[in-house]
């Protein structure tokens, strides 16, 4: 069972505009870019690089998404804090 992980991520407040970066990434846009242009998380300015982190250290769907989601696939994840588009790069 993996302790830790490591994602990116996009955050921004409405779920039509976190679909648009994910049909962009779809297409090969880059995580980074998108991410500095984008993410109103303070992440954003590092290319939306959260770096490694404890399950159970974010938020519950987040978490979530991070300990059981596919890697390296954009997810959409609705948290208090806005719409996340996730990347999970790996679990350790």
């Amino acid at each position: 069972m993996a302790r830790t992980a490591s994602a990116l991520h996009i955050l921004v407040k409405d779920k039509e505009l976190a679909e648009e970066i994910i049909a962009k990434l779809k297409k090969g846009a880059q995580f980074d870019v998108l991410a500095k242009k984008h993410s109103t998380c303070p992440s954003g300015k590092k290319g939306g690089d959260l770096g490694e982190f404890k399950k159970g250290q974010m938020v519950g769907p987040f978490d979530k998404v991070c300990f059981n989601g596919e890697l390296f696939i954009p997810h959409l994840v609705k948290t208090k804090f806005g719409w996340h588009v996730v990347k999970v790069l790996y679990r350790s």
